[in-house]
């Protein structure tokens, strides 16, 4: 996934200004693609120039609107359909898991007790994410329900597999 592809997609919806989009990836993406400001208006930039996306109005301050053009919603299509998730991810925690033999039964039991309080605070997070959001019956909030509640099973999951490694240290 790239940051590109996030944007055409939060524009299908409607257009909208950068801080508009800074917005709404702090209050959907964020888990799942997290970015920043300068991030984004760079990329904005560039979508603009390559005619994916195109200012649609300019209000006062500079502040410009961006609307998705028939070549961005292309190139979303395109990206959804044609292309493959990248399934070779890399996991840092995983990672670790494999050598926690190199430490004491008690510091390994620490990584994952860490594992298991990092899981309850994304948990936490996304169900405060989830009463803060205004969820419509557009797609993006249909959508992005579905995504939040893998979020939430994911973490549930993770909690409950490190409590179990956990149990398995002697």
């Amino acid at each position: 996934m790239s940051l590109r592809h996030a944007l055409l997609g939060l524009l299908s919806e409607r257009p909208a200004s950068g801080y508009d989009l800074l917005k709404l990836f702090e209050t959907s993406l964020a888990t799942a693609w997290p970015a920043t400001q300068s991030q984004i208006y760079t990329e904005l930039t560039k979508l603009a120039g390559t005619g994916l996306i195109n200012v649609a109005a300019e209000g006062p301050r500079g502040r410009k609107e961006y609307a998705l053009t028939d070549e961005g919603l292309a190139e979303l299509r395109h990206w959804l359909t044609e292309t493959k998730p990248q399934r070779n991810t890399r996991s840092d925690i995983l990672l670790r898991v494999f050598f926690l033999g190199v430490l004491t039964a008690e510091q390994a039991r620490g990584y994952l007790t860490e594992l298991i309080e990092l899981s309850d605070q994304g948990y936490q997070g996304l169900r405060r994410l989830e009463e803060s959001v205004d969820w419509d019956d557009d797609s993006l909030s249909v959508y992005g329900r579905i995504a939040l509640e893998y979020g939430l099973r994911f973490n549930a999951m993770r909690r409950e597999w490190a409590e179990w490694a956990a149990g398995q240290i002697t």
